[in-house]
């Protein structure tokens, strides 16, 4: 994957309160992640609607920071109008040695998608910024998205249905029980966006 290969920008969100809400013309920016970005991350990582479903955030830096320099993992700082809102990483199941999901058609990307500033959770982002993003992976050629939110964790599964994923199966792994969830180019019409 090449590093800054998205630049959509942001347009403004209608205010409600003191959230940005998400409107259909909004965009987002896709930029790499940079060691700078690692205190925000870390953050980001102790907030309470992102602990309940990431590791140790020293143990998920180290990861994070391994995975600046990795051919098979790309992270990426999400950006709306100019603020970064979300931690984003897309990876090949492909690339790594006894990958769990090394059994997708080849050619499939995983995802994972975290939104960091609590009080921009539930009003839309985590749809708009997934349905964005694999819209940007299938003009690039995948044929296939992966996504593994845990089953408690039914805000993210929601949110992936919104932006066209379709459970496909139930998994055990190193990165614990998850709901494995997908969705096909040849869907790209159908599916996203709805």
């Amino acid at each position: 994957m090449t590093p800054n290969r998205r630049t959509a920008k942001a347009k403004g969100g209608r205010r409600f309160s003191d959230k940005i809400m998400v409107e259909p013309a909004d965009t987002y920016d896709f930029r790499p992640v940079t060691e700078k970005d690692l205190p925000m991350i870390a953050g980001w990582l102790r907030e309470p609607h992102v602990a309940q479903w990431w590791d140790n955030p020293e143990k998920e830096i180290a990861e994070i920071r391994e995975h600046i320099d990795s051919v098979s993992v790309e992270p990426l700082i999400v950006e709306f109008d100019g603020r970064p809102i979300a931690y984003l990483q897309s990876y090949d199941p492909h690339m790594e040695d006894d990958h769990p999901y090394a059994d997708q058609p080849f050619g499939t990307l995983g995802i994972d998608l975290t939104i960091g500033p609590p009080e921009l959770v539930g009003i839309g982002h985590g749809s708009a910024i997934v349905r964005q993003f694999v819209e940007e992976l299938f003009e690039e050629g995948a044929p296939c998205v992966i996504i593994d939110p845990h089953p408690d964790n039914g805000r993210a599964i929601r949110a992936y249905e919104k932006a066209g994923f379709r459970p496909i199966g139930r998994r055990h792994s190193q990165y614990g029980d998850v709901v494995l969830m997908a969705v096909d180019a040849a869907d790209d019409d159908e599916n996203l966006g709805d």
